[in-house]
């Protein structure tokens, strides 16, 4: 500090005696050195202080209380700017690590939606922000059977990105046995029990379409209920099925349903994020997307997906307060 100080001194000096550019360019090159001696504030308007009372000490007396004003002001300025910066560093270091997280999934979690002869499909899946927690993916590649995997990861950044992508290989190496939802559910549980984080939870509706028989089987981890609407019923049913979270218990075994798929049948797959709405407590979410898909029956999966999404968000102020995705069958 002496050192500073003595530096300093000269420094105010010459720019006193001199006011040149040259003197004036000395004097901000010095505050590379108070940042590389982790000097604070404060500390710099003492070291003035201090050079002024050495090099006009008579002027002191009448300045003296306002350097000491001064000083206690940017004790505080200096804690405030210092936390300030510590945030500024974290957001900068969260905004790498989210695109990071959002790299991961553009390149690694891509699906296609099948396009098939007699089944219409529709998806759409819109994240709140940078990084999407829900997820969708199909399996088909054979002519019998066609199968969807709708998850919701409770999580952000890297960690939840990283998880993503276990689900997704995951249910590929289970290409040989993916007609049957609850042991998919079992295996890809007991996978990421065992490599993720305690923190971490996936919920997971797996559904597996039997293109000859038209029955349509399904599983649930804790996710939203699917809805399918009868035809020939003319009304919607609630595809309930009882389950815990993938992640938390390894040996968890889950529940195997199935129903059969009438002429114009459709299931509507989705995550909590359709069916909350926050902003309009009054309203029953699930009313409002069976409504809006019978009267609109006539429409494409892929219409129908828009026009929820669309209508849903509208309700919300445009204010939607989670991740929104959507998987529809057509029958």
């Amino acid at each position: 500090m002496d050192r500073l100080e003595s530096q300093y001194k000269k420094i105010l000096s010459d720019y006193m005696t001199d006011q040149t550019e040259k003197n004036l360019y000395i004097a901000q090159n010095f505050t590379r050195q108070l940042i590389q001696n982790n000097i604070s504030p404060e500390d710099v308007v003492s070291i003035h202080k201090n050079a002024v009372e050495k090099l006009f000490p008579r002027r002191m007396s009448e300045e003296q209380l306002a350097y000491d004003f001064l000083i206690e002001v940017m004790v505080h300025y200096g804690m405030a700017h210092r936390e300030h910066q510590s945030l500024l560093q974290k957001q900068a270091e969260y905004e790498i690590e989210m695109k990071i997280a959002t790299s991961i999934q553009s390149t690694l979690l891509k699906t296609e939606v099948p396009q098939l002869l007699n089944i219409d499909i529709g998806m759409i899946s819109i994240p709140i922000r940078k990084m999407n927690g829900d997820y969708v993916h199909f399996l088909y590649n054979r002519d019998d059977y066609l199968s969807v995997a709708v998850t919701d990861v409770v999580g952000k950044g890297v960690p939840a990105a990283l998880c993503m992508s276990m689900v997704k290989y995951g249910l590929e190496a289970l290409d040989y046995a993916y007609r049957d939802p609850s042991y998919v559910l079992e295996v890809i549980n007991r996978v990421i029990e065992k490599s993720v984080d305690d923190s971490m939870f996936v919920s997971m509706f797996y559904g597996c379409l039997d293109l000859r028989k038209s029955t349509f089987s399904y599983a649930s981890a804790g996710h939203e209920p699917a809805l399918h609407y009868s035809a020939m019923r003319d009304q919607f049913i609630p595809l309930e099925s009882t389950g815990l979270l993938l992640g938390v218990l390894p040996e968890t075994k889950y529940s195997y349903n199935e129903i059969t798929l009438e002429e114009n049948d459709i299931v509507i797959m989705m995550t909590d994020g359709v069916t909350e709405f926050r902003l309009q407590d009054e309203l029953n979410a699930r009313e409002v997307i069976t409504s809006l898909i019978f009267e609109n029956k006539y429409l494409s999966a892929q219409e129908l997906c828009n026009l929820l999404y669309k209508q849903i968000e509208k309700m919300q102020d445009f204010k939607l307060s989670d991740d929104f995705t959507i998987a529809i069958i057509k029958k």
